[in-house]
């Protein structure tokens, strides 16, 4: 297993998310999109829609994670060596080091040239927050905060779960993430549909977000911030955050960067007051953003070697 997570993390970075074909997660989100279809043609009342939630998330994980499995069963049953490059490869989509770099480059790119509108249309890409009123420095907030809480969601967590179940469960994880991210939400609509895919996702994310935090505090010592202000950070404020895990990269990044985080935002025109993270000591600047880069490699890098150890000495 652990030559098939660096191979993994290498052809990630290498190739990322080729766009000669619909990463897996196209396919997940339209078979939620599917589902919900169905569901609501037959679930009228409360009940019936939070009972519908469960089995919702249940066919779409574990049919997520049988479907990948049966993929690498077949390609082994054809060939030993077409059945590790799928391996490797599915476990490659499973990681979004790649895809953030580049996502978050693209709304870098334009601000530094002083195109604000480019770097808004870019940043809406990645969040679900309105951006077409944000400044550079709301801008800056944002995407320091998208690449903290990625960096749990689409590196740390995949790769503990590859490390203990392979592609199949890295890939359920991702249906865990992607049910949370279309149904998870607290409005009328999805409050009950998607209360298990919330509450789920929270617990999926549980033991990846803390060991995220403590390999933060393992490199702090080399950032900005420095280890007592990150450990601060993230003891003081990480529970101020509306999601129990997401709370915890995001005190972690403020801390080392020694910035501030959280604030007023708007999702579709409704205000939303986040509690503030971390301390004012700077205003957020471009090299911050360059700063949650670095951090979010080298943590991918430790997550990596540290998984690789465990499971070398578990053998």
């Amino acid at each position: 297993m652990e030559f098939l997570m660096a191979a993994a993390m290498v052809l990630d970075l290498v190739i990322g998310d080729p766009r000669i074909y619909p990463h897996p997660v196209v396919y997940i989100g339209k078979a939620i999109q599917w589902q919900e279809k169905l569901i609501r043609r037959y679930a009228r009342t409360r009940a019936e829609l939070r009972i519908a939630g469960i089995f919702l998330w249940l066919s779409i994980v574990g049919g997520t994670y049988l479907f990948f499995g049966a993929i690498i069963w077949f390609a082994y049953k054809f060939n030993a060596y077409l059945g590790v490059f799928t391996m490797v490869f599915l476990m490659s989509q499973a990681l979004a080091v790649n895809s953030l770099y580049k996502h978050v480059m693209a709304v870098v790119t334009p601000l530094k040239q002083g195109d604000v509108g480019s770097a808004r249309k870019a940043l809406s890409m990645i969040v679900g927050r309105d951006t077409e009123q944000l400044n550079e420095k709301e801008i800056l907030r944002a995407v320091v905060e998208t690449v903290a809480e990625n960096t749990v969601d689409g590196i740390t967590a995949p790769m503990f779960y590859g490390f203990i179940g392979g592609p199949p469960l890295a890939l359920a994880y991702k249906a865990v993430n992607t049910l949370d991210s279309m149904v998870g939400y607290k409005n009328d609509k999805y409050i009950d549909l998607g209360w298990a895919s919330a509450r789920l996702d929270d617990l999926a994310n549980y033991i990846p977000a803390r060991i995220t935090g403590l390999l933060y505090l393992l490199i702090s010592p080399i950032t900005p911030g420095g280890f007592r202000n990150v450990f601060k950070t993230i003891w003081n404020d990480a529970r101020r955050h509306p999601s129990p895990n997401s709370g915890i990269p995001e005190a972690a990044a403020a801390g080392a960067l020694a910035i501030q985080l959280g604030g007023v935002n708007y999702y579709a025109g409704i205000e939303s007051n986040r509690a503030l993270i971390g301390e004012n000591q700077k205003p957020i600047e471009i090299s911050d953003v360059n700063w949650s880069l670095l951090l979010m490699f080298m943590v991918s890098l430790i997550m990596l070697l540290l998984g690789v150890l465990i499971s070398v000495f578990l053998k």
